[in-house]
């Protein structure tokens, strides 16, 4: 299955999962507390998050290689969206 992870330099991490699943909750399935995080996207895969101190850690599994551009894409944006004022990088490493 291909996968997709990212490690991003964040002090927001566990805000930027709270956010995020708050927003996501109202159309996929989402599992979270405050450090951890997992989004459902129904047919394309799954996203899971975890937040240490200065890092959010982002990995996104899919079934088709195709999904997985999308999913970074979508994933990427709203993480951009929900840090509000805070800069992210965000670098993909993709093992497909």
């Amino acid at each position: 299955m291909p996968l997709s992870r990212a490690e991003i330099a964040t002090a927001s991490g566990e805000r930027i999962i709270n956010r995020l699943c708050k927003h996501w909750a109202h159309k996929l399935e989402v599992e979270h507390t405050q450090q951890d995080a997992k989004i459902l996207f129904p047919d394309m895969g799954t996203c899971v998050m975890h937040a240490e101190p200065a890092v959010l850690s982002v990995s996104i599994e899919t079934q088709e290689k195709e999904h997985l551009d999308k999913l970074e894409g979508v994933v990427e944006s709203h993480l951009v969206r929900m840090a509000k004022d805070e800069a992210l990088t965000v670098i993909w490493k993709s093992q497909a």
